[in-house]
């Protein structure tokens, strides 16, 4: 479903995969070569939601705001189940399954937040940082090989957003 809310439609680049029972309302832009997967939501009631190109919202995950907006960059993937009601997500990070990001809080580029982690309201997490923990705690700077997850998970799913676009979504 996609829906105006308040006056203000979603903008959806052309290409991007939405699932027919994900929700995107208000005042929300999508970039190139994004996918919204069953049951997410992007509910931008508040503030702007501002999504980047080649984000991937898979399943169930939760994408809401308050009146500053939420600004999200490039490459990033938002595992299954995952709740964001931050203020910044910066480019090429994964936000783990199950994560939750508390309010005003900000992840720099470069970032791995552990699945079921628990980032505070108002924490900022520098650039290149590991997360992990309840509430979440900052453990290390991510690896190569644990960036390789980030820089390499979009193009995984390449193929899968060509499989879903020819099937109409």
């Amino acid at each position: 479903m996609i829906r105006a809310l308040g006056g203000k439609s979603p903008r959806i680049a052309e290409g991007v995969v939405v699932c027919e029972t994900a929700c995107i309302m208000g005042d929300v832009e999508i970039g190139e070569n994004s996918a919204v997967f069953p049951g997410a939501v992007v509910r931008a009631d508040f503030g702007c939601i501002r999504i980047g190109k080649q984000v991937l919202v898979e399943d169930n995950v939760v994408i809401h705001c308050a009146a500053e907006g939420l600004d999200i960059g490039d490459d990033v993937t938002f595992g299954h189940g995952a709740v964001v009601n931050s203020r910044r997500i910066g480019s090429k990070v994964l936000i783990g399954m199950n994560a939750t990001i508390l309010h005003g809080a900000e992840i720099g580029d470069n970032c791995i937040i552990a699945a079921g982690a628990m980032v505070s309201q108002g924490m900022t997490v520098p650039e290149g940082s590991f997360v992990t923990g309840v509430p979440a705690k900052i453990v290390g700077r991510v690896t190569e090989d644990q960036l390789r997850w980030v820089e390499r998970d979009p193009a995984l799913f390449g193929w899968m957003l060509d499989m879903y676009r020819k099937e109409g979504f």
